[in-house]
């Protein structure tokens, strides 16, 4: 039974990211309660893992309540949705006015929103926060995010900036975001962030093993010296030990035993769908998350690729090191581009919603622990420091001669992989990006002349002030109504 009112924190869900929480939260001196739906896993834990640690398994969720010290805090890590609602319900007659509730998993952040609004009216406090950096990042110091009713955060702050990572002198990648879903909106475009720097390497991989006819080894080799670069990072690291890995039965390189067909878990879905709902290009993640689809076709690829004919495959005839390098190159600015995209896109829902998210803040918070940590980062911080009210990340100075520096090469990656028929779909995008960024004009004025040519939609004139609307009777049978209901 668990013991009265002695516990910190409590923690409801105990897959993966739960136990490994705990364990980091006991492991900097935090007393924390457990309860699991199967209570035979508190079981487990508690005789197992937690062992002699100060771990209090509760066997109901009444005992979880009565087993935390005032204010409860109370974190759930079960599957977003209707589970994190269906806990909220039991949990919520049991506690009292000051309680704080978190809710540790990937929601999707209208639904943290709502919870937050909806328990303040019963005098509870609600975080959703993000939690990022996998299993060992949950068990030795992840990135958390956490938003919602701020008067919850004095509570929470001493326990999550000690187990969050650290980067520096100390700094906790831990920091209040903002009210309501800003949290999990930021753990979002994270995540998004994440499909594309996933999609970006994916490419670089196969350029070198399709094109140049790299194998594991020299593909570990040229990834292991990447990681040395301005693309040190964890998800280029643990791509280098993934090409030197070897199946223990065969012998072969694992990476070419594995199905070239891929899952997703929604978050990325959602950065793409907030970015068309706010009108932000987030071209190079929504590739990503396009490029994944397509893997899981994997049935018609095959057929397809029988009936479907490219460029006649002619080797690759030039510099073999030159186009590693250019490789390397275009991987950078790409990576660059999608980041200035999702910070683009925190900055546009900040200014929607009127939540505060600091763009240096999120930066900082994305350094350690997170999936997509990276020196790079630190560079983004300090852009921001540069300029908290930076437009676009492309347009800092330092990012702007990185990506002078990087251009040529990228455009040859670019112009090789077509001509030889390699798909790079998130490289190809951020290069339009780039040059649609970057151009005084761009032919949409023939769009507007069609729009306004068919539905009556009216366009600004190039002679005249910016909002002022006209329309033309293209055809002389149309007359002079436009139209001002809708912009479709």
């Amino acid at each position: 039974m668990a013991a009265s009112q002695t516990a910190d924190i409590g923690l409801i869900g105990l897959a993966v990211m739960g136990e490994n929480l705990v364990l980091n939260m006991e492991d900097h001196g935090f007393t924390v309660a457990v309860f699991n739906r199967t209570t035979s896993r508190v079981d487990e834990f508690v005789s197992g893992r937690a062992k002699g640690k100060k771990v209090v398994g509760c066997r109901s969720i009444e005992e979880l309540v009565g087993a935390l010290k005032r204010p409860r805090k109370i974190m759930i890590m079960v599957k977003a949705g209707a589970a994190v609602d269906a806990v909220i319900e039991q949990l919520s007659p049991l506690l009292e006015p000051g309680d704080i509730l978190i809710d540790g998993g990937n929601t999707h952040h209208p639904d943290t929103t709502r919870r937050t609004r909806t328990l303040k009216e019963k005098g509870l406090h609600f975080i959703g926060t993000g939690v990022s950096g996998g299993e060992e990042g949950a068990l030795k110091g992840p990135s958390i995010m956490p938003g919602g009713d701020p008067e919850a955060w004095p509570h929470v702050k001493p326990i999550f900036q000690s187990i969050a990572a650290k980067v520096d002198d100390g700094v906790p990648c831990c920091d209040w975001v903002g009210p309501e879903g800003a949290g999990h909106y930021v753990k979002m475009v994270h995540n998004g962030i994440e499909y594309g720097d996933m999609q970006l390497i994916c490419e670089a991989y196969h350029l070198l093993h399709a094109l140049l006819g790299f194998g594991a080894d020299a593909l570990h080799e040229v990834f292991s010296r990447w990681n040395s670069g301005p693309l040190d990072s964890y998800l280029i690291e643990i791509t280098r030990d993934i090409l030197g890995y070897r199946d223990p039965e065969s012998g072969q390189p694992m990476v070419d035993l594995i199905l070239d067909t891929a899952g997703q878990k929604g978050t990325g879905k959602w950065t793409v769908v907030s970015s068309a709902d706010l009108g932000v290009p987030l071209t190079l993640i929504a590739e990503a998350v396009y490029a994944r689809c397509l893997s899981a076709l994997k049935d018609e690829r095959v057929r397809a690729s029988g009936i479907l004919k490219g460029p006649a495959g002619e080797a690759f005839s030039g510099n073999v090191q030159q186009f590693a390098d250019d490789v390397e190159m275009a991987l950078y600015a790409s990576k660059i581009i999608s980041y200035a995209q999702g910070f683009a896109l925190m900055r546009a829902m900040a200014q929607e919603s009127g939540w505060t998210i600091e763009n240096g803040n999120v930066a900082l918070m994305w350094r350690g622990g997170c999936i997509i940590r990276s020196a790079f980062l630190g560079k983004i911080k300090e852009a921001f420091d540069r300029n908290p009210a930076l437009d676009n990340l492309m347009l800092d100075p330092y990012f702007q001669g990185e990506i002078e520096r990087a251009q040529a090469g990228w455009r040859r990656v670019a112009a090789v992989a077509v001509s030889h028929g390699i798909p790079i779909p998130a490289m190809g995008s951020a290069l339009a990006y780039y040059d649609g960024y970057r151009s005084g004009r761009l032919p949409t004025n023939l769009l507007q002349a069609q729009r306004d040519y068919f539905g009556a939609h009216t366009y600004e004139r190039t002679d005249r002030p910016r909002g002022e609307f006209f329309h033309t009777n293209w055809t002389g049978r149309g007359g002079t109504t436009s139209s001002t209901s809708y912009n479709a």
